[in-house]
């Protein structure tokens, strides 16, 4: 059985992207040339931020809310991309952008799927830190093929579209969830967004309020290009830096990928230090890894719909998009996770129950 499951995890997390239904499709060029950083979505359609050009789909003094998606291997020949429509991960027919854009906010998805499409997930990883990793920056095409990529980090690279592509931002609330190995990209970019506030080069309004982390995966072992550091040891740094600044930092754990010695560090250390929720996602087969692997994802932000999750029998709210971000503070300084208790036979959060579990 312990082999199965192993052999299952190495499967499933190699190919966790197919399972993600695009409904807003995005032309060949898209694949078939380099296209990386920020687009703008509404309620049917996305358009990407370019410089100096007014976007019909972002408002300056509106919350917003950007994802970010993890490891893209097999993706980019098949011209798929991740949108916040989740009907082939087991997630309601519908984009769960949707959710958001009712209630105000910008959303915005930064794509490096053609960075991310690598057979080994340390090699996608690697760039996330680094233009000089085991791949150095080498991207994708449509046709199979990789062509020699910018000099830049993926870090680097998102950071500069997203600051390009919110102008004059001023809005009440920045938030940024990453995915998978998208999580990684979710604290760097938040680090460079803190360090650009602090110089006087951004207003505060662009240092994030909120930061999610879902399903977040880190490899195991030293990086050379991280100066023998384990990513998962980095990113607990930033994560140190951050909640010193009064930051909101949740994590929300769906399926073994993160958490065992095979696919990854499950990093106790970072989730001990934040607010931390165990998904049951038990919709989904035991031997469908990938789909409980992007379930976090669903749960997430679908969970906006609704009102704020709450322990069982009681008012006392959990993590959740919905829950305030003082809610998530609380948690981040209790010496308690929540596990969820109640409706995870289903794929709506709407009947989820939690009650409080002792840290990792």
């Amino acid at each position: 059985m312990k082999i199965r499951l192993i052999i299952l995890l190495s499967i499933a997390f190699s190919t966790l992207s197919l399972n993600v239904k695009a409904e807003v499709t995005f032309p060949d060029a898209a694949f078939s040339n380099l296209d990386y950083g920020l687009y703008w979505f509404d309620y049917n359609d996305a358009k990407k931020a370019n410089v100096n050009e007014l976007n019909p789909y972002y408002n300056a003094n509106n919350k917003t809310v950007i994802y970010i998606h993890g490891w893209q291997n097999g993706s980019v020949t098949e011209r798929r991309r991740e949108t916040l429509n989740r009907s082939n991960s087991g997630g309601p027919n519908e984009d769960l952008a949707w959710y958001w854009l009712d209630r105000g906010y910008n959303v915005g998805i930064l794509y490096w799927n053609q960075f991310a499409d690598e057979s080994e997930v340390k090699d996608a990883e690697a760039k996330i830190h680094s233009a000089s990793g085991p791949r150095n920056m080498r991207w994708k095409s449509s046709n199979g093929s990789y062509s020699s990529g910018p000099s830049s980090s993926v870090t680097q690279l998102l950071y500069n579209s997203l600051t390009n592509g919110m102008p004059n931002f001023n809005g009440s609330e920045l938030r940024i969830a990453g995915h998978s190995l998208g999580n990684q990209l979710a604290l760097t970019i938040s680090e460079k967004l803190d360090d650009a506030v602090n110089r006087g080069v951004l207003t505060s309004s662009y240092r994030p309020n909120r930061i999610a982390l879902l399903d977040p995966f880190y490899s195991i072992g030293e990086k050379s290009y991280l100066n023998n550091d384990w990513t998962g040891a980095r990113s607990k740094s930033i994560v140190d830096a951050l909640k010193a600044k009064g930051i909101a930092i949740e994590a929300y754990r769906s399926s073994p990928v993160t958490s065992t010695f095979l696919a990854g560090d499950n990093n106790a250390s970072l989730m001990n230090s934040i607010a931390f929720s165990e998904l049951k996602p038990w919709n989904f087969a035991w031997w469908q890894v990938a789909e409980k692997h992007g379930a976090a994802v669903t749960h997430y932000f679908w969970s906006r719909a609704f009102s704020p999750l709450t322990l069982d029998g009681s008012n006392t709210q959990v993590p959740s998009a919905s829950a305030s971000s003082a809610v998530i503070k609380t948690w981040m300084n209790k010496n308690k996770g929540v596990i969820q208790d109640s409706g995870a036979y289903s794929a709506t959060p709407a009947d989820d129950d939690f009650k409080e579990k002792s840290r990792l």
